[in-house]
Order: C-alpha cells, then structure tokens, then sequence
C-alpha cells in the first residue's frame, strides 16, 4: 500500500468535515431575515472560507487518490475541488450583487439571497452524500482485497 493513502485519508476526512460543519453552519443562518448587508456581507464570508477550505481539501484529495492509484476516486475529488472553485466564483458575485440590492431595499433581492442560501446548502448537501458514498465504496473495495 502506498504512503499517499495517508494524505488521502487526510484530505478526505478535511473534505468531509469542512462540508458537514459548512451545511450545520449555514443553517442557522437562514433564521437571519437577510433583510440587512451585514446578513448578506457575513454569509457570504461564511460561503467564501468554505469554498476556498472544499477548493483546497479536495485539490489535495485528488493529488492523494492519484498518487495511491485510485483514479475513480482522484476524479472525483478533483470534480468536488472544481464545484468549490466554480460555485466560488460564481455564487459569489451574485451574492454581492444582491447584497447591494438589499442595501437598495430591494424585496425581490432578499427573496433570491435566500434561495441561493438555500440553494448552496442543498448543494453542499449532496457533495456530502456523495462524499460519504465515495468512503463507503472506499471502505469496501478495501476490504475486499
């Protein structure tokens, strides 16, 4: 067994712990009225520390997997690190953008803020069952041999 089986359980557990802690955390956020830009600047600070923690985690992830042989799993991570990296870049933006629209007391905004909030929790959502399946299979195929 190679050595690389330890980052990759490393970056895994980081993956797994970010993602879970992200969706606890995001939660109780959605009591927040969104109704102010603090609510919008803090969430979206919230979203940014997790995307840029799922980027980093999953990039190491997938350099691990490769490096032990398990390109399935490599791709895979690689797929979680790109979501981060994308949803950062693009989410993002549109957060801001209706921050500044919530400023203007714009209702419509608050209205889409929150369904993005929600939005990206479902999303995180998945990437943790998925991310959970991804071990399970792991686990298996490991006791298999």
């Amino acid at each position: 067994m190679s050595s690389a089986i330890y980052g990759a359980f490393f970056f895994t557990v980081a993956l797994l712990v970010t993602t879970a802690y992200f969706i606890m955390g995001g939660l109780p956020l959605l009591v927040l009225k969104h109704d102010v830009p603090l609510d919008a600047r803090f969430i979206r600070g919230f979203f940014n520390v997790y995307y840029v923690a799922a980027f980093w985690a999953g990039l190491g992830a997938s350099a691990s997997y490769g490096l032990w042989g398990r390109p399935v799993f490599a791709a895979g991570t690689a797929a979680i690190a790109a979501a981060a990296f994308l949803l950062r870049r693009h989410l993002l933006p549109a957060m801001h953008r209706l921050g500044l629209r919530i400023e203007a007391n714009d209702e419509g905004a608050i209205r889409r803020f929150r369904r993005m909030h929600v939005a990206a929790l479902l999303i995180n959502l998945a990437l943790l069952v998925l991310l959970v399946w991804g071990v399970i299979q792991l686990s298996q195929a490991l006791a298999a041999k």
